[in-house]
């Protein structure tokens, strides 16, 4: 294999465990290319994808509710940032913020999204950090209050320990006196699975652009017509769950390895957990935090809620 190929040394480690496991697994922090993150943004914007428009909602109509529990003077760090279209429901509330921190793994988009906002808001101080928010992210004590953003229940892509450990690692960051989590509640599987299999494709899109991600970046030769994406919701652990299907028995280079697939095999590529308000609050408990508000939607599909150090 030409070392020239393997762009991405830590995705092909990532892939040569998670694909050698049984079942076969991929972290989804690697489907934030920027072709990923684009993606992304379009499913949000899908008549099925009802989280972004309900949690949208919330936040409009719950700004000056959570602005509220934002000190003056503090500095706003958003976890899994993207295009920080929600954040500005915030911006334009918090006009006593020190910085807004952008936090995403997509230096590229991040960018962007950082250029946009610097633009809109010329007096806040916009310091973007590329990095992963799965891992432990050090911010210095600069004296001043601090408090998490984390919308898109992106929370539930985690397993619950790992959750857990996010939630931990927030609870310790100097200054924090808050954290506002986007969650989404448990409602009919119809719902769901459709959220996350729309008709026109578009998830679909986004679960296989991985396996050209992989193609791009570690040199393997994946061929994507003979994957299917599959959307599952399991009630057990109240989670909906993405795989990519092989279609047929087949063999898959990455990198020194040649990884054989049977039909019908899958990878298990994301997790979204769902809650209840009690199960989140009882989460964010065993991590040293108390809910002090909790915001949602007439119809319950969907919640924000506003943690404070227990």
């Amino acid at each position: 294999m030409d070392a020239l190929v393997i762009r991405n040394p830590e995705l092909l480690a990532d892939a040569l465990r998670g694909l050698s496991q049984s079942p076969k697994r991929m972290e989804p922090k690697w489907f934030y290319d920027a072709e990923g993150s684009a993606l992304f943004e379009r499913i949000t914007e899908l008549p099925e994808y009802y989280p972004t428009r309900t949690e949208t909602a919330i936040l409009t109509a719950g700004a000056d509710r959570l602005a509220a529990h934002v000190p003056e003077g503090a500095e706003l760090v958003e976890l899994g940032s993207g295009a920080s279209v929600k954040t500005r429901l915030l911006l334009d509330r918090l006009t006593g913020l020190s910085a807004y921190v952008p936090v995403d793994i997509s230096a590229s988009f991040l960018k962007e999204t950082a250029r946009a906002l610097a633009r809109d808001y010329p007096d806040l101080p916009i310091h973007p950090v590329v990095a992963d928010f799965t891992k432990p992210l050090r911010l210095a004590d600069e004296g001043h209050p601090r408090v998490g953003f984390f919308p898109g229940s992106t929370l539930g892509n985690l397993d619950p320990e790992g959750a857990r450990a996010l939630m931990r690692g927030v609870r310790d960051w100097p200054g924090i006196r808050g954290f506002i989590v986007g969650i989404d509640l448990i409602k009919d599987e119809d719902t769901l699975v459709r959220a996350y299999d729309d008709a026109a494709g578009v998830t679909a899109a986004f679960n296989l652009n991985l396996l050209h991600r992989m193609n791009r970046e570690i040199g393997a030769d994946f061929d994507p017509d003979r994957f299917a994406h599959r959307a599952i919701w399991n009630a057990e652990k109240a989670r909906i769950e993405m795989h990519l299907e092989s279609l047929e028995d087949q063999e898959v280079q990455i990198g020194p390895r040649r990884i054989r697939f049977r039909a019908g095999e899958t990878i298990h590529t994301e997790n979204s957990h769902k809650f209840s308000a009690t199960s989140f609050a009882e989460r964010a408990a065993e991590a040293g935090w108390r809910l002090a508000d909790f915001l949602t939607d007439a119809r319950r599909q969907f919640g924000v809620a506003l943690l404070e150090p227990a």
